[in-house]
């Protein structure tokens, strides 16, 4: 679906702009159609504008220009709690007087349902993650995983079709935080609901998501699934931002069937492929991924292209190995290979060559 194209989409930005000053917008001509039952990550670093898009389809920001739609119909003017969207933060928001039960049973009580109903939804949301036994505790008593799930069950309470969660992982630690990323995941599929989820965290965006909208600069620079966001980046903020990336400065000489050939700054002529390149004379930035860089050049056949390089790094990670290169001027350059009985380890100083096929290799904007 083209995100002009917004007609059958559950959530809708249409030309949204958000400017705070009336000068500056931090979210500029945005256009997002978001199907039911995605799961969609807006990434970017900060102030990108990933979170006023948040905010403003949550309804604690007005847009200053555009239409959001939910479900066909424009919220623009309908205040938040009106909206029926479950909300997640990073700070959990829990009520601290009351217990779980009672925090889980105040957004029922503020749609009137009646006690019975309520009693039987907070018991279901509780299950839901795994903390039923927790009911007639405060949060207090909780760790801060504990607490983060009885916000998430809060969110889920009203049985919404839309959650929104904001950093919700942000505090807790990394072992912690890869397990209730499995866990909001399988439960947003589990139930069909449709989430909208911020971070700045780029392993968390491709581990969770169905498609995943890079912002910069108050834009989406690319929006895909997660494999096609890293193995086929439309630019070079979206190479450098998503995952590792080797570039490369050179000047494109000649582009022919699909191919461009681009001359290094540093001496060398290689092959790529034209990303975001017209025309012979223009500069361009060469993105390469360390795990597509072979050290065993005779691996890849006739079609590749071999530098010379010297080892500057050489870096143990366990189940990979990590050498940083001096290649083309550059010394800033890394190949990461797996830890297997036939890897050598490659010392420092030493002469090496390394290559990659020309698929591999996309011709970029020049940065």
């Amino acid at each position: 679906m083209s995100e002009s194209q917004s007609g059958d989409a559950f959530v809708a930005f249409e030309r949204v702009q958000k400017s705070y000053d009336g000068e500056t917008l931090v979210v500029k001509d945005l256009n997002l159609a978001i199907p039911k039952g995605e799961f969609l990550t807006m990434l970017g670093p900060s102030g990108s504008g990933k979170t006023t898009c948040l905010m403003m389809l949550a309804g604690f920001e007005t847009a200053t220009h555009g239409k959001i739609l939910l479900d066909g119909v424009s919220i623009n003017n309908i205040p938040p709690h009106k909206r029926g969207i479950g909300m997640v933060f990073q700070n959990y928001a829990l009520f601290p007087h009351m217990t779980v039960a009672e925090n889980l049973s105040f957004p029922l009580e503020v749609r009137k349902i009646a006690k019975p109903q309520r009693e039987e939804k907070v018991g279901r949301a509780l299950d839901m993650v795994q903390m039923g036994d927790f009911a007639s505790r405060r949060p207090a008593q909780l760790s801060g995983g504990q607490q983060q799930r009885i916000a998430l069950a809060r969110a889920l309470v009203f049985e919404p079709e839309l959650v929104l969660m904001d950093e919700p992982l942000g505090a807790l630690d990394k072992q912690l935080r890869e397990h209730m990323q499995f866990e909001i995941t399988n439960l947003a599929h589990q139930l069909g609901i449709t989430v909208v989820y911020v971070t700045h965290d780029q392993t968390e965006a491709l581990t969770m998501s169905d498609r995943v909208a890079v912002f910069n600069d108050g834009r989406i620079q690319q929006i895909a699934p997660p494999d096609e966001l890293y193995e086929s980046p439309q630019n070079s903020f979206v190479a450098q931002f998503i995952g590792e990336n080797n570039t490369l400065a050179g000047t494109v000489r000649e582009i022919r069937g699909g191919v461009a050939l681009v001359e290094l700054d540093d001496g060398g002529v290689i092959d790529a492929k034209p990303v975001n390149v017209s025309r012979p004379g223009e500069r361009t930035t060469i993105s390469i991924r360390p795990e597509r860089v072979e050290v065993d050049t005779a691996r890849l056949g006739e079609n590749a292209h071999t530098l010379k390089a010297e080892v500057a790094e050489f870096i143990y990670m366990g189940d990979v190995f990590r050498t940083r290169l001096k290649v083309a001027g550059r010394d800033d350059f890394i190949i990461k290979t797996r830890n297997s009985a036939d890897q050598k380890r490659l010392k420092p100083g030493s002469q090496i060559e390394i290559g990659w096929l020309p698929e591999d290799c996309r011709a970029l904007d020049a940065i």
